[in-house]
């Protein structure tokens, strides 16, 4: 029997970038959750951002934020991972000579620091995903505790993502591609895996009482984590392989549809 349903968010249950979820979906996880199921969103979003979009249902919501950097339920924050200072320092020291074609976020739990003066961007970022963010002229002289650091490329970042900076980072910090357009970097041991694994360990449930729903390669570790995982048949080639099932794409709502699948199978 199935006790806990664990999805991620971009490419996934939505288009990427997308501000908000298709109004059944929260029904679908009041629906779920009512019935004495955990739900919980494993993102590379930040937690403030993620509760948005689930906002009619957000109080019901296990948060596997920041690609498990941030894992929240509540008012508590159960897990928070940050990154070491001088990985942070050398990381920005990099992606700052991408600023001509780049830009770049910085996470905490407070929210995102931005040294970004594209407009453009800041009008994109607003609208597209509603975080808690903060404009300063340097990221590194603000008293926070880091925890993810995004570069975002618009139509593509693979090319210098693949080749440059996953490659130069990836014995260092957990690195990934997060969706086309943002590479994603936090502490060697974060994963949404190890974030899911954690929830697991907390409610007593286990692998096979858990499905998961993944498009991207950050996603693998919590397919991993499920005995029931799910691709979106738009995932990368390497996710559909690694999972168990694949299920119809973000247009035609094909994690909703698994879900409400479940429901009805496990209905009284």
């Amino acid at each position: 029997m199935i006790k806990l349903i664990a999805t991620d968010i971009d490419g996934t249950i939505v288009k990427e970038s997308s501000p908000k979820i298709y109004p059944e979906f929260p029904e679908a996880v009041r629906k779920w959750t009512g019935r004495g199921g955990v739900f919980c969103v494993a993102s590379g979003r930040q937690y403030h951002s993620i509760r948005h979009m689930f906002d009619p249902v957000s109080d019901r919501i296990y948060y596997l934020a920041e690609n498990g950097a941030h894992v929240r339920y509540g008012e508590e924050d159960i897990f928070v991972q940050k990154m070491r200072r001088d990985y942070v320092e050398q990381i920005m020291a990099q992606l700052r000579t991408y600023y001509d074609t780049c830009d770049v976020v910085v996470s905490s739990v407070r929210g995102s620091l931005l040294e970004s003066k594209n407009e453009k961007f800041l009008d994109f970022f607003k609208r597209s995903y509603h975080n808690r963010y903060r404009i300063v002229d340097d990221v590194l002289a603000e008293d926070e505790d880091i925890i993810k650091i995004a570069v975002y490329q618009p139509g593509s970042i693979r090319e210098i993502g693949e080749k440059v900076l996953i490659p130069a980072w990836q014995d260092k910090v957990k690195t990934c591609m997060a969706g086309e357009e943002w590479v994603d970097f936090m502490d060697a041991s974060v994963d949404k895996g190890n974030a899911l694994k954690m929830i697991q360990k907390r409610l007593g449930i286990t692998p096979a009482e858990t499905v998961a729903f993944g498009d991207n390669d950050n996603d693998l570790g919590m397919l991993a984590a499920a005995q029931e995982s799910y691709a979106v048949e738009s995932a990368r080639d390497s996710v559909k392989k690694y999972a168990k099932y694949v299920c119809p794409a973000y247009p035609e709502r094909g994690v909703y549809g698994v879900i409400m699948d479940l429901l009805a199978r496990q209905q009284g």
